[in-house]
């Protein structure tokens, strides 16, 4: 969707003209004043639609309800937005346009709930959704840039996502980020990350045809404030190895890299952001699949930093990945780690789809990515760190096994984490496995990829 800024929306030729009602008061159109029904007070989620009959220079004008003025927050404005962009599309609008009479600041969020509205995934279809091709914002409204370049990062992160994973393959993971521009990229080949000590990492990958691939994107600014990296679950398609998932389970595992997807399109959009901190993404790519080289229920692994895993589940793999690439980032002198991936069934089964989990070895930098993915309309809930899941942990034969007790699975695989992770960084892991993916349309999102994290991430590092 192009984006354009005009001195006053209102008179702007398009198909819709987009107007906010605040609950019983009049809006700043007089059409829809005139003869919008009693029973549309302008509560959110409310909308209502009248052909102008060429009164305006817009063909409709589409009153959607925002609720009370003092309650309103990016939240409700994004939303909205997001529901009267699909309303245009059932009017088959190519253009429309925003006159939003607030003196909050709505043009990050509008812009925002708009392109989520106007996501498809159809590549594969004959026949392709419809898109509004334009949208008119008014002058006033706040940084709309920012907002489209979150908004192409969040695309990228929600096409890799629902792409098949014949398409996206660890190999071509790597190719995507090596077309970023204003980073640096590094690819690691298999022989490579056998010489680094990678055996967890290596043992998940060695079932696939598909080779693995260590990827590390780094932006550097000239006079960072912090260093951080950012770590991404890869794993572009989980069988479960050897100890197989159901059919019904294994139907969506193509999203298993939605942690890797939304480390890229944070750094396809970083170096347009320009924020004031050295930013190292890390990818451990690979697949997960039953074969005659796969690894087995009893291997014993040797992580990066020589601990020795006993394997438990097979299906328990995406820690088996990230414990290297956990092991890799500490070694980069960062600041700080934050770890985003579609870990556990047990995150699933205590949050849903309405939030993700978290939790790390510091709770100021926890606090503050919560509050960061607040901000922006992503909801995270910290899950505890207690020594009791780690104990869960043991093994007779190894430094720990991959999997605990059936029961505080999330937490038990936060601990296997933090086995990887030195003490000298700040640590947060975000277990996104219910959030990255729906089954049905939630708020703004159509059913599909979300593109989770990539919002909570950029806010957090821009805030540099």
């Amino acid at each position: 969707m192009e984006i354009k800024i005009v001195e006053n929306t209102r008179d702007v030729e398009c198909d819709v003209l987009i107007v906010n009602k605040f609950e019983d008061e009049l809006t700043s159109n007089p059409l829809v004043n005139k003869y919008a029904p009693d029973t549309f007070k302008g509560k959110p989620g409310e909308s209502f639609v009248i052909h102008t009959r060429g009164e305006l220079p817009s063909t409709y004008v589409l009153a959607v309800g925002f609720g009370t003025e003092q309650n309103l927050d990016n939240n409700i404005i994004r939303e909205n937005i997001a529901k009267a962009v699909k309303k245009c599309a059932e009017l088959k609008a190519k253009t429309i346009a925003l006159d939003i009479d607030t003196n909050f600041a709505f043009g990050v969020q509008s812009v925002i709930g708009a392109e989520i509205a106007n996501y498809h995934f159809d590549k594969y279809k004959t026949k392709k959704e419809h898109r509004i091709s334009e949208m008119y914002i008014s002058k006033v409204s706040n940084d709309v840039v920012l907002a489209q370049y979150v908004a192409e990062g969040m695309k990228l992160a929600r096409n890799l996502a629902n792409e098949p994973a014949a398409f996206a393959t660890p190999s071509k993971l790597a190719e995507i980020a090596q077309s970023f521009e204003g980073v640096g990229t590094t690819i690691y080949e298999e022989e490579q990350i056998r010489e680094m000590g990678m055996g967890a990492y290596l043992a998940v990958a060695q079932g696939s045809s598909q080779a693995p691939k260590f990827i590390h994107i780094k932006y550097a600014p000239e006079y960072p404030r912090r260093k951080i990296a950012i770590v991404g679950k890869g794993l572009c398609f989980d069988s479960g190895g050897l100890d197989i998932k159901p059919a019904a389970s294994m139907l969506n595992m193509k999203d298993d890299m939605s942690g890797a997807a939304c480390v890229l399109g944070i750094m396809k959009v970083i170096s347009k952001l320009k924020p004031n901190v050295e930013v190292h993404a890390i990818i451990a790519a690979c697949e997960n699949m039953p074969s005659s080289n796969s690894y087995k229920p009893g291997d014993i692994l040797t992580a990066k930093n020589g601990k020795t895993i006993e394997v438990d589940n097979t299906d328990a793999e995406g820690r088996l990945t990230l414990a290297d690439a956990l092991c890799y980032a500490c070694e980069l002198g960062v600041h700080e780690v934050i770890d985003i991936a579609t870990l556990t069934g047990a995150c699933m089964v205590a949050l849903g789809s309405a939030a993700s989990g978290i939790m790390g070895n510091n709770d100021e930098f926890v606090k503050e990515l919560i509050k960061s993915g607040e901000y922006v309309g992503e909801k995270f809930w910290q899950l505890p760190m207690w020594q009791e899941y780690r104990d869960n942990l043991k093994s007779d034969v190894a430094d720990m096994r991959n999997t605990g007790a059936r029961y505080g699975g999330a937490s038990s695989a936060g601990m296997f984490l933090k086995e990887f992770v030195t003490d000298q960084v700040r640590w947060a892991h975000l277990d996104v496995a219910g959030t990255a993916f729906l089954d049905k349309p939630q708020h703004e999102f159509s059913k599909g990829a979300t593109g989770v994290g990539v919002r909570t991430i950029l806010n957090y590092l821009l805030s540099y």
